[in-house]
């Protein structure tokens, strides 16, 4: 299994774990599956009242979808496959609260998590950036996620600077993205902390708070996906020169602000 789900009856808290360390907690479409599986089911646990997101490991939250993952395509722009596009648990009809811890990296498909999530707690380590463009590809569902979470100049920063620049946990909280900055390696503590809190509160008051508030951005959020498909199909480049960009990619090469 490469997610991990753990519930206290008592504080009425699950903690789910994205557990690929080894790839970053990139997601193939088997670790995919089973957020989809793991949302669906938490639905009908009554005894979980809130829920912490998080990744497995210092290196990283989440780095998206896992490059080595095979995603077959129709022949058809009309009907392109986003493997991430139903990964998070607003997308699954789960409307308890969702904190996100993060340690390391954010990147790319982990916006999909982050953008569905109610607020991120940061280690001070954190960092944020989208290498989309980097690699000959349209940031389009992230970006779309991210311009409800972030000031404009901010997101359209991130999307259009890839990989050449990272925001750090101290800007993320400036701005808004973050809503609390822990000590080192308190990211998880402290969102398992804010959830037991909301957990005491009566679950019918929360959940209807969470959907009152999604409702205020799901208008925004239809008409941008409803663009991301067609923007995708005429942006991306070929498979084979995104592949040949990303084998070529450095680690070093960024500015952090």
């Amino acid at each position: 299994m490469s997610l991990r789900v753990s519930a206290d009856k008592d504080t009425g808290v699950a903690v789910v774990t994205l557990d690929r360390p080894h790839r970053l907690n990139a997601i193939d479409l088997e670790t995919r599956d089973q957020l989809v599986d793991a949302w669906r089911s938490l639905r009908f646990d009554d005894s979980v009242r809130a829920v912490v997101l998080t990744g497995s490991g210092e290196r990283a939250f989440c780095t998206g979808i896992d490059r080595d993952a095979d995603v077959p395509q129709p022949n058809s722009p009309y009907m392109a496959d986003d493997p991430l596009l139903r990964v998070g648990p607003k997308s699954n009809d789960l409307w308890k609260p969702v904190i996100a811890a993060v340690r390391g990296m954010a990147c790319g498909g982990a916006f999909y998590l982050l953008g569905e999530s109610e607020f991120v707690v940061a280690d001070p380590d954190a960092t944020f950036f989208d290498p989309h463009t980097t690699y000959g590809m349209v940031s389009a569902y992230e970006s779309v996620l991210m311009a409800q979470r972030m000031p404009y100049g901010e997101v359209a920063r991130m999307m259009l600077m890839g990989t050449a620049e990272r925001m750090s946990a101290r800007r993320a909280y400036e701005i808004g993205l973050v809503s609390e900055l822990a000590a080192p390696g308190e990211a998880l503590a402290r969102a398992t902390e804010a959830a037991a809190v909301i957990a005491t509160q009566p679950a019918a008051g929360v959940q209807g708070t969470v959907r009152a508030l999604w409702a205020a951005r799901e208008a925004a959020l239809a008409a941008g996906f409803a663009q991301a498909p067609h923007l995708i199909a005429l942006g991306n480049l070929p498979d084979d020169r995104q592949a040949e960009l990303f084998a070529g990619r450095r680690s070093d090469g960024f500015r952090l602000r």
